[in-house]
């Protein structure tokens, strides 16, 4: 009966979104001030903030709005939270914990750090613990403002700032955590210094390794704050796309056919395909030579463009269950065109082949289907070959992408203080 049905409900849905007005999704006034700010000042300077509550104990919180750019190096203005300790810091200054959130979507009010009481610790849509429609909190920021932390957590740019979200573009993602660190040590009120370690989860991960192989944005001077410490980088199943692509072939017949291998690997259900068409939204404002209706039908890019703009990643993949049930890749033309761009794309956007600056480790389940662990795996065996340090430690037990974060939260909780406290850290590189 679903089979049946979901053409006509397809009809009926595509009708309404033909007479609907598009608008943006309604934001609170601070975003809504922030998104008509002009774009002009330091990289990671903080051009607007606000003090929130928090239920953390000992720790005082602000919204915060500061420049950051993308990865064709346009300047966005990008929003997020500051969680410090309450009291004088340390004559350094604290140390710097930037967090760097998983996928909640790409529209204006996607922005975790727009969640009521949103300083707080991670709470997760699908968790039974989880009380909200999205992911929200920082994890460990508890544990981290007991240690005497300053903790930051970027929503990234398109989600709360204005601007059009690049999802999946690592690139981008990645100078948003870092200019986020910025703004941490440059904000007097949270008495940051520059020792800085950057963690992320998922989207985040792969944000965070990408940002610990940008030398040469870490080392530009004339930010909001220069020469920052990096001591590592903690990824929790991060994304590496660029890994799994080969180098894009010279012709485009097989540009076309290595695209519809990747787009068919990224979309078995609906869950999955409201991720890729996301991340092809993302990918179309990142780079101006792509097209979404090279790859996906006219309707089916009318219909991307509507959702990916104004819903969140679950509400998004419940729409086009809603309208498409199992016909959903109908929106997917048969063969896609202008395919050597976009396998450039998707590989420019994502992490670079460079040395990470400080060592790496990842956190990772077994039963992962959402970042299949072969990306993390050849991320290792790319940069320990460059002479990174950069370990794997494989979750107890049978864990999901969705319990990566809370079993591997006390493991890399041990791991940063160390970090912290200058401790030497043994190459977490395979020895052959």
């Amino acid at each position: 009966m679903k089979n049946y049905f979901s053409v006509f409900l397809a009809s009926i849905f595509l009708g309404i979104l033909s007479t609907a007005v598009f608008a943006d999704p309604p934001v609170s006034d601070f975003y809504q001030s922030v998104s008509k700010l002009e774009i002009n000042g330091k990289l990671g300077q903080i051009i607007k903030q606000e003090r929130i509550q928090t239920s953390v104990k000992g720790a005082q919180a602000w919204k915060i709005a500061y420049i950051s750019s993308d990865v064709a190096g346009r300047k966005t203005i990008v929003t997020g939270l500051i969680v410090a300790p309450i009291g004088q810091p340390p004559q350094e200054g604290r140390p710097i914990l930037a967090w760097a959130h998983g996928t909640t979507g790409s529209a204006q009010n996607c922005g975790p750090s727009q969640i009521i009481n949103p300083a707080s610790p991670l709470n997760e849509y699908f968790l039974m613990s989880g009380n909200s429609w999205t992911d929200y909190g920082i994890p460990n920021v508890e544990e981290f403002i007991k240690e005497g932390y300053v903790v930051v957590a970027t929503d990234y740019q398109g989600q709360g700032g204005g601007g059009r979200h690049q999802y999946a573009i690592a690139g981008t993602n990645g100078r948003d955590a870092i200019n986020s660190a910025r703004a941490a040590s440059s904000m007097r009120e949270a008495g940051a210094g520059k020792k800085t370690i950057i963690y992320g989860w998922s989207q985040g991960g792969g944000a965070t390794i990408a940002a610990a192989s940008m030398i040469d944005y870490q080392a530009q001077q004339g930010t909001a704050a220069d020469n920052l410490q990096y001591l590592g980088f903690v990824g929790l199943a991060p994304d590496d796309i660029a890994i799994v692509l080969p180098k894009p072939p010279a012709d485009e017949a097989s540009a076309n056919k290595l695209l519809n291998e990747f787009t068919q690997a990224n979309v078995p259900n609906v869950f999955l395909f409201a991720h890729y068409v996301m991340a092809l939204w993302g990918s179309e404002a990142a780079f101006p030579n792509l097209k979404l209706t090279d790859i996906l039908t006219d309707e089916g890019a009318k219909v991307v463009d509507q959702l990916a703009g104004n819903k969140c990643v679950h509400v998004m993949a419940d729409s086009f269950n809603y309208a498409y049930g199992d016909q959903y890749k109908s929106l997917i033309k048969p063969q896609p065109r202008n395919s050597l761009a976009w396998l450039n794309a998707f590989i420019d956007g994502s992490v670079k082949p460079v040395k990470p600056v400080a060592p790496v480790v990842i956190y990772w389940g077994t039963k992962d289907t959402a970042v299949p662990p072969i990306q993390h795996e050849l991320y290792q065996k790319q940069m320990c070959s460059r002479g990174a340090n950069v370990q794997r430690i494989q979750l107890p037990g049978e864990q999901t992408h969705f319990t990566t974060p809370g079993v591997s939260a006390p493991m890399y909780l041990s791991w940063v203080k160390e970090r912290v406290a200058g401790k030497p850290l043994a190459n977490g590189c395979p020895q052959n």
